[in-house]
């Protein structure tokens, strides 16, 4: 069975999104192969993509603006609007998929046409949507919603309650939980946690808390840091960042400070399932990724929207608001200090997510597929 899944560096979400598939199908037996028509396409959709990450990191609040303009525009909303079509032709045909399965929601039209298009008859695949959007809210693209589709998947009943009113059948649609890699449904081994312990030199004696980053390296952590220290913490701050002058500018302010203030690359996913296991709570952008991790593992999260919300995030902190224990935000990193006491879990008891939905259901289109 050839699942070949279509995704996009920009955010973070559907990178996760379609590195967690990959990982799942494989365990199966499939073949996977995963395009980026975006990022790898035409010069325009490249700059869009780039210009999506820009606004992202720098000016959160503007994309607004942007993301209006893509929702009217539909650039890929037809087969002959596709600049790299000929491009797009040749590696679906080169790889002739079984079975795809889109994570974003600028490929489920123009690119879901051409894909059927050049692979008809007996060898047009099954197309099914994974949408990460975790609620509805004014960031809930319309762009999600293709009838045609085969499947349309979505993490809770939030996200697909929102797209049946948006015009998907209600047969197509099917509740899958949490799209992450394995890791993150597992609690650690004992042997997992100390060698991560002893690697990057935590300790277990004292609270370790996380300042995430998004995939474009967004994030307030010198502020935020500054904020904890002068509310007097006394635990251990990971702050993830792949900025080497932020990392040296954490480093000396560790040297002055009672906590230990351990700045870390951007782990993978084993490792980054073990410091969320072992962080007291986590501050970060809203962002579809971060997000469902904290919620898989229970962990409280600090809502940073310095610099204004992204329409996406506004769908992650409406499921937050309808479904969680309570909703802590702060607007500037200052606030931090004084929020860091103020926190619960998402949930009273944690819940029990796991990959077997998906798992599940990918077995029975190959079944549907070949049989047996």
């Amino acid at each position: 069975m050839r699942l070949l899944i279509l995704s996009a560096k920009t955010g973070g979400g559907h990178e996760m999104r379609a590195r967690a598939l990959t990982e799942l199908a494989s365990s199966l037996g499939f073949e996977t192969h995963t395009i980026r028509p975006l990022e790898e396409g035409s010069i325009i959709d490249r700059f869009g993509s780039n210009l999506y990450n820009w606004i992202q990191k720098f000016y959160p609040r503007l994309h607004r603006f942007y993301f209006g303009f893509l929702e009217f525009a539909s650039l890929h909303r037809k087969t002959c609007t596709i600049l790299s079509e000929k491009k797009m032709r040749q590696e679906v045909t080169g790889f002739s998929p079984d079975l795809v399965i889109s994570v974003h929601a600028h490929l489920n039209h123009g690119f879901r046409d051409l894909i059927i298009e050049e692979l008809e008859g007996d060898a047009k695949p099954k197309f099914v949507v994974y949408c990460g959007e975790l609620a509805d809210g004014i960031g809930y693209s319309r762009h999600w919603i293709n009838p045609m589709v085969d499947e349309f998947w979505g993490p809770f009943s939030d996200c697909i309650g929102a797209a049946i009113k948006k015009g998907m059948p209600k047969s197509k649609c099917h509740v899958m939980g949490p799209l992450l890699r394995s890791h993150f449904y597992e609690m650690p081994a004992d042997a997992q946690v100390k060698e991560f312990i002893l690697k990057y030199d935590f300790s277990l004696d004292d609270d370790i808390v996380l300042l995430g980053t998004g995939a474009n390296g967004v994030q307030n952590h010198i502020k935020a840091s500054k904020s904890l220290l002068n509310n007097s913490f006394r635990g251990q701050i990971a702050a993830l960042c792949s900025s080497k002058r932020i990392k040296s500018q954490l480093t000396q302010m560790a040297q002055h400070s009672g906590p230990m203030i351990k700045p870390l690359s951007i782990l993978d996913s084993r490792e980054m399932s073990i410091l969320t296991y072992l962080s007291s709570w986590i501050y970060g952008r809203p962002g579809a990724g971060l997000t469902t991790e904290s919620l898989v593992a229970n962990k409280p999260m600090i809502f940073d929207i310095n610099g204004g919300l992204m329409p996406q995030e506004e769908n992650n902190l409406n499921f937050w608001r309808e479904n969680c224990q309570s909703l802590t935000i702060a607007r500037r990193p200052e606030e931090l200090g004084l929020l860091s006491d103020k926190i619960l879990p998402p949930f009273r008891k944690r819940k029990q997510f796991s990959p077997r939905k998906i798992l599940d259901r990918l077995s029975l289109l190959r079944k549907e597929r070949y049989g047996g």
